[in-house]
């Protein structure tokens, strides 16, 4: 999968997609707490497997569109990092 540039974190992709829809009331559907799906949408909190499935069968799509969405962000998060020079395992013959 190719590396978006800053991609958008997944929750306020939801939260575009979810359009007018009360919190409360989406959470509900979704049997999850109302601070559950608050902490997604204001991307303090990840989208889960579990919650790739819910979003799947409340939305129509799939379950592969909210993972790969959080794990472009990851990545992207994780690249902006400080990390140590890792250096290339040689073959065992």
């Amino acid at each position: 999968m190719p590396q978006m540039y800053n991609p958008a974190h997944p929750g306020r992709v939801l939260r575009e997609w979810l359009g007018d829809m009360q919190v409360s009331e989406t959470a509900a559907k979704l049997h999850v707490s109302r601070v559950t799906l608050s902490r997604i949408l204001n991307g303090k909190a990840g989208i889960s497997a579990e919650m790739s499935l819910r979003l799947s069968d409340a939305l129509g799509t799939s379950s592969t569109l909210w993972i790969d969405l959080q794990t472009q962000y990851d990545l992207w998060q994780a690249s902006r990092k400080r990390r140590p020079k890792i250096q290339l395992f040689k073959k065992v013959a």
